[in-house]
């Protein structure tokens, strides 16, 4: 791999990252909402709205506290650990100096949000005096990492790693930026969100580079090889199962009758959310793959070729 291909992020980092600039951030005991109304449909059910308005606090405060717990999952068990084995020369695809330095700083600031991440989690717990429920010990990327890698050959499991990652860190851009600047939210939380938005974007650039320096070299074998299980990663990685069933706990969690409970039940299973091309997540998915160089590759282009989006828009 040729570093003169790869423009370092490390200045970058220095300037600006938010382990370096930001102050701690405290919650305000206002009246504003501490998760957004349109993150969790649960609230927005007309059963609930009829019966239940007065079970929302909390289940606004239960779905913060899930937030938190995929995002300390997300950066600490998923990000960091790729981002670690390649700072230390320990992934299987050797990067050059300037690409594992950078990987580092990627470390760093996935701990730091980690770190601020469950500052407010223990800050919220304070201020309600409502604990958390048990929470998920797994986010959608840890089943869909697994089931793609098991269907490569053993060469290629670092590098569908290296993959799903980035198309995680580029997607996780878009979901944090609707949070920061959705306005029914405590503005502590909004700051939250956007000083972690300010590092996503330049972990997502990180992540471009460093995939379009390894498709660069990549075999035409093995890019057909990862081209064929990308589906398989997308299926997982954009399920909502797990939303479904943590929704489930916390309905069985609310004191309200049976026949109540029920009805939830029934309204939660009946969400529909098709994996297609409409997917919200999509258009942030394929312009990666666009950028770090797999969509120009015919075999990728056919693979997803149901993900598309219908000749005549742009991605």
């Amino acid at each position: 791999m040729n570093s003169t291909d790869y423009p370092s992020i490390a200045d970058d980092w220095e300037r600006r990252a938010t382990i370096r600039t930001r102050p701690r951030r405290w919650l305000e005991n206002d009246d504003k909402l501490i998760y957004p109304l349109s993150r969790q449909p649960l609230v927005l059910s007309a059963t609930f709205l009829e019966h239940c308005a007065h079970w929302r606090d909390f289940v606004l405060v239960q779905s913060f506290y899930k937030f938190i717990n995929d995002v300390v999952i997300f950066e600490t068990e998923i990000v960091d650990k790729t981002a670690r084995s390649i700072a230390k020369n320990r992934f299987s695809l050797p990067f050059p100096l300037a690409c594992r330095v950078d990987a580092m700083t990627v470390v760093v600031d996935e701990d730091y949000h980690a770190l601020v991440a469950l500052d407010f989690l223990q800050q919220t717990v304070a201020m309600t005096g409502i604990q958390p429920l048990d929470l998920p010990g797994q986010i959608e990327l840890s089943h869909a990492l697994p089931a793609a890698q098991a269907q490569v050959p053993a060469h290629l499991r670092d590098a569908v790693e290296l993959i799903g990652v980035a198309i995680a860190e580029n997607t996780v851009t878009q979901d944090v930026a609707a949070f920061s600047k959705d306005s029914s939210v405590k503005a502590s939380v909004r700051g939250l969100m956007a000083d972690h938005l300010f590092d996503e974007g330049r972990h997502a650039q990180f992540w471009t580079r460093l995939v379009r320096l390894y498709w660069q070299s990549a075999s035409a074998a093995d890019r057909d090889s990862i081209a064929q299980v990308l589906p398989t990663f997308l299926a997982h990685y954009l399920t909502n199962d797990l939303q479904k069933n943590f929704d489930l706990h916390l309905i069985d969690h609310l004191d309200i009758s049976h026949s109540l409970r029920n009805a939830l039940r029934d309204e939660v299973a009946a969400l529909a959310f098709p994996i297609h091309r409409q997917h919200p997540l999509l258009g942030n998915i394929m312009g990666f793959l666009q950028h770090s160089g797999l969509l120009q590759t015919p075999s990728v282009a056919l693979a997803l070729k149901d993900y598309l989006p219908v000749p005549g828009r742009p991605i």
